[in-house]
């Protein structure tokens, strides 16, 4: 591609659209926020205010015809596989919020859907691009972990709580140890779709071992990752920092010093990398990291933990 701007469009204008993406999209000068779309016209026109995009809408069809090089899918996860499957037939490079799909079998149309449509689909999994994550991934660039222990906790449940959140987490256990051979998995319950907390024990392909703790009966929320190999370690506490250990010293990144104590959730969680790379991907006509065929795989792994759980599965 040329060194004309990309014209973008969002749909969907909720929490994560307002805090993490219409606040960051018009930062970067390579691009033309051509539209936003909600099927509530008033709240397109709300939100309109925090990114300036030239055009509302309130249907998928305006939202095509409105000639856009790519789109970000920031609805409720039930949309997602109807709009991305949209997007990717008119010929539209997507980035959506995770996941892809509710279903495995959806999810698995849409990668392939995807590769035949020959249009990226990057999935949000933005812990990957936060800055500590990235550190993290440093060490373990070319270092097999020997264990990851990882948590993700909050302080009360919700419909289906460990697919709606833990997939983050164990997308992060993926990034770092790889594929997964053996899950064993148990959940505490009254209703299994608002469940108390998940934990498995995983077993990756190159013989390393991971911990999953999920809980939605935490004090607060908590989501950490200790890896450990190598003759090194590395703690994360997302979003603020990470430490690095080895046999001589111990180096501790934080986030808020390096941006004169103005450090944002956009930054610190991993989205405006996220949303760059995305860019840089279609402008380069490049395979996005967390692309649709990867981020299959996660959902597999959060389905086989499901499953070992004794949870709903995907379905």
């Amino acid at each position: 591609m040329d060194n004309k701007k990309l014209r973008i469009g969002v749909i969907g204008v909720g929490y994560v659209a307002q805090n993490n993406f219409l606040p960051v999209l018009p930062k970067f000068d390579d691009v033309e926020f051509v539209g936003l779309m909600a099927k509530n016209l008033d709240n397109a026109k709300r939100a309109q205010k925090l990114c300036g995009a030239e055009n509302t809408v309130a249907s998928i069809e305006e939202f095509v015809n409105l000639g856009l090089d790519c789109a970000f899918v920031l609805t409720p996860k039930q949309c997602h596989a109807e709009q991305i499957s949209f997007l990717l037939n008119a010929g539209i490079d997507v980035y959506s919020e995770k996941p892809m799909a509710t279903t495995l079998k959806d999810a698995d149309h849409i990668a392939d859907l995807a590769e035949k449509t020959g249009r990226k689909l990057m999935i949000g999994f933005n812990r990957r691009y936060a800055p500590i994550c990235q550190k993290a991934k440093e060490v373990y660039s070319s270092i097999v972990p020997d264990v990851i222990v990882a948590q993700k906790n909050r302080p009360q449940t919700e419909y289906r709580a460990t697919l709606e959140n833990a997939i983050h987490i164990v997308d992060l256990m993926r990034y770092y140890g790889g594929e997964v051979r053996n899950v064993n998995a148990i959940s505490k319950f009254s209703d299994p779709y608002y469940e108390t907390y998940t934990t498995a024990q995983m077993e990756f392909e190159n013989g390393a071992s991971g911990i999953l703790v999920a809980d939605r009966s935490s004090g607060q929320w908590e989501e950490t990752i200790e890896i450990h190999g190598g003759n090194q370690s590395v703690l994360i506490n997302m979003p603020d920092s990470v430490t690095v250990t080895d046999a001589k010293e111990k180096h501790t990144m934080e986030m808020t010093p390096l941006a004169m104590g103005w450090a944002r959730s956009e930054d610190k969680l991993g989205f405006t990398n996220s949303i760059r790379h995305f860019l840089d991907c279609v402008r380069n006509d490049q395979t996005p990291l967390t692309n649709a065929a990867d981020a299959y795989k996660t959902h597999e792994l959060l389905d086989r933990v499901l499953r070992s759980a004794g949870l709903p599965a995907m379905d």
